[in-house]
């Protein structure tokens, strides 16, 4: 295919380009002054959970080389955790650690790893090594989430998660990420993570691709990548929107986890959400955005999280025309 027949092609799809969600979405739309609230995971996790919004549990927070090097204290009563930069991007500086034995832990890829390369590691952290501009970071330890058990096929060593655009408060786009051996059990796309698209009315999967190529099947499992129901869309997509209640950026990225037990937890926020999310799910945000600025316009009004659901579900059944 041709340069000019490609770019016609996503100019048919409403693909929203990196300038476009820049200069007309992300500027237009998100105040500067929330940044910190959701660019630091440790200041999101606390305005979330002021918003009764539920999150993994933080275990505990390491500021300082001399907490690094008595990271143990910390470590004593927990045999699985996931370690994170406060100020990471990308999903770049994320440890998981499922078990532990003896004196070694283990991480979601299989390698075991001692006290004093976990000391290292968070004094990286600490350093700004996968920072956002490289400055000084703290760490974060959370509490490992399990996965629910529906996503045992389409998944592979890592944990799961969905990510949801939301526009002033309406979902507008989702998928899920889901984790591969190539992607070392980490939901990450770039790394080589699924990415499968979600209806927003059905909670369904629609559509699949692995390092921007369409899949039918998981390549590790064999299972089937569209059709897949997400469960407890509803409380999923309705958790998203209030999000947006929480810390008010008009463009927002809401990523979630299905626990096991504690049912839909919020990961994180972010402001500057990626654009793959339309290769997954083979549609463009354009439609969409569109749509919801003009009814806004229309509405004139805030309406409640529950509301903007309806909303944007009754927009998607009907192709996203007012």
């Amino acid at each position: 295919m041709s340069w000019l027949a490609r770019y016609q092609q996503l100019r048919k799809l409403g693909v929203l380009g990196l300038n476009a969600r820049n200069g007309s979405y992300i500027m237009r739309h998100n105040n500067r002054r929330l940044y910190p609230l959701v660019d630091d995971k440790i200041l999101c996790k606390e305005r979330l959970l002021s918003a009764r919004i539920k999150v993994p549990v933080l275990i505990g927070t390491i500021a300082t080389q001399h907490d690094a090097a008595h990271l143990l204290n910390r470590l004593q009563d927990h045999n699985e955790f996931v370690i994170k930069p406060a100020n990471g991007s990308g999903g770049e500086g994320i440890l998981v650690i499922t078990s532990r034995r003896n004196k070694r832990w283990i991480t979601s890829g299989g390698r075991m790893i001692d006290l004093d390369t976990l000391e290292h590691y968070v004094s990286n952290i600490l350093n700004g090594m996968y920072s956002l501009g490289g400055h000084p970071d703290r760490a974060m330890i959370e509490t490992l989430v399990h996965f629910d058990p529906v996503f045992a096929n389409v998944t592979s060593q890592g944990v799961p998660d969905i990510r949801v655009i939301v526009f002033h408060g309406y979902p507008v786009m989702a998928m899920t990420r889901l984790p591969t051996r190539q992607s070392d059990g980490k939901a990450n796309l770039h790394q080589g993570a699924v990415g499968a698209g979600i209806d927003i009315s059905t909670g369904r999967t629609v559509n699949a691709v692995l390092q921007n190529a369409n899949v039918d099947e998981h390549p590790d499992t064999g299972a089937k990548l569209t059709g897949f129901q997400i469960p407890d869309w509803q409380t999923l997509v309705d958790l998203s929107a209030k999000c947006y209640d929480a810390i008010p950026l008009g463009y927002l990225g809401v990523d979630i986890v299905l626990d096991r037990d504690l049912g839909p937890l919020v990961l994180e926020l972010n402001a500057r959400p990626g654009l793959n999310i339309q290769i997954a799910n083979g549609a463009g945000l354009k439609p969409r955005l569109r749509a919801i600025e003009q009814h806004r316009n229309a509405a004139g009004k805030a309406v409640p999280a529950t509301e903007r659901v309806a909303i944007a579900t009754e927009l998607n059944q009907h192709g996203w025309q007012l």
